[in-house]
């Protein structure tokens, strides 16, 4: 899709395509409706699925972007299934940070089976803080984002989220948002090989998935995000 190299509010990170749908979806949803900025970045283009061409995977993501109302969707291009915190794949996705400037980064949460989930984490992470440093020189200013959240793709292992976000009225536009990705979920008429997140009970526990945590806060649609600190409040919630 055309990028900007206008700051955005938030820029999410995902290790595939559809991660990030899949996690936050209906959060980015609800932001792009109030105005807010909203890009994402893939680290690879899930060249390593059983279903789906990386070129169909490209499409898929463009539509899911449009849906979502995002202002950029990028590809850093790294190999998909050999994600790692390492200074070479930093320096690949410090660029990305410090041209969208994002106030908050959403990104992978851990533990995670999948190990470039679990690398995506710890390589977002840092890349975060060392966007801030002047010496690592990427011909750009240097930039560190204020806060980031986690969020967890499909998983649901890790301790005790710090907050729910209502995505009651959203919920459709994610759905729609991830059925984007229609290489990759439940599709009758699809007659390739069948994968874990390619059926119906995949399918189904997305919106079971996003009932459970909408229940939790007494709505009827909700998505999980973590944090590795406290958050900080300026007041009571509920006030």
């Amino acid at each position: 899709m055309t990028t900007h190299h206008e700051s955005v509010d938030v820029l999410a990170i995902g290790a595939h395509p559809d991660d990030v749908e899949l996690g936050c979806g209906g959060l980015l949803a609800k932001l792009s409706s109030e105005g807010k900025r909203i890009a994402i970045l893939d680290l690879t283009r899930g060249e390593l699925s059983t279903r789906g061409t990386p070129d169909e995977r490209h499409a898929e993501s463009e539509h899911a972007a449009a849906i979502l109302g995002l202002c950029a969707r990028e590809n850093a291009g790294l190999p998909d299934g050999g994600l790692s915190n390492t200074p070479e794949q930093r320096l690949a996705v410090i660029p990305f940070i410090r041209r969208f400037r994002p106030k908050v980064v959403l990104t992978l949460m851990t533990p995670d089976r999948h190990p470039d989930h679990e690398a995506a984490h710890y390589l977002g992470r840092d890349a975060c803080f060392l966007s801030g440093l002047m010496r690592i020189d990427t011909g750009q200013e240097p930039f560190r984002p204020e806060r980031i959240y986690y969020f967890h793709p499909y998983l649901d292992a890790a301790a005790s989220p710090f907050g729910i976000v209502d995505i009651s009225g959203f919920f459709p536009k994610k759905l729609a948002s991830i059925g984007a990705h229609k290489t990759q979920f439940y599709n009758p008429d699809d007659r390739s090989a069948g994968t874990y997140i390619s059926s119906l009970e995949f399918w189904e526990s997305i919106e079971h998935r996003a009932r459970f945590w909408g229940r939790r806060i007494g709505v009827c649609h909700g998505e999980a995000l973590y944090s590795e600190g406290p958050v900080s409040l300026s007041t009571l919630p509920g006030l």
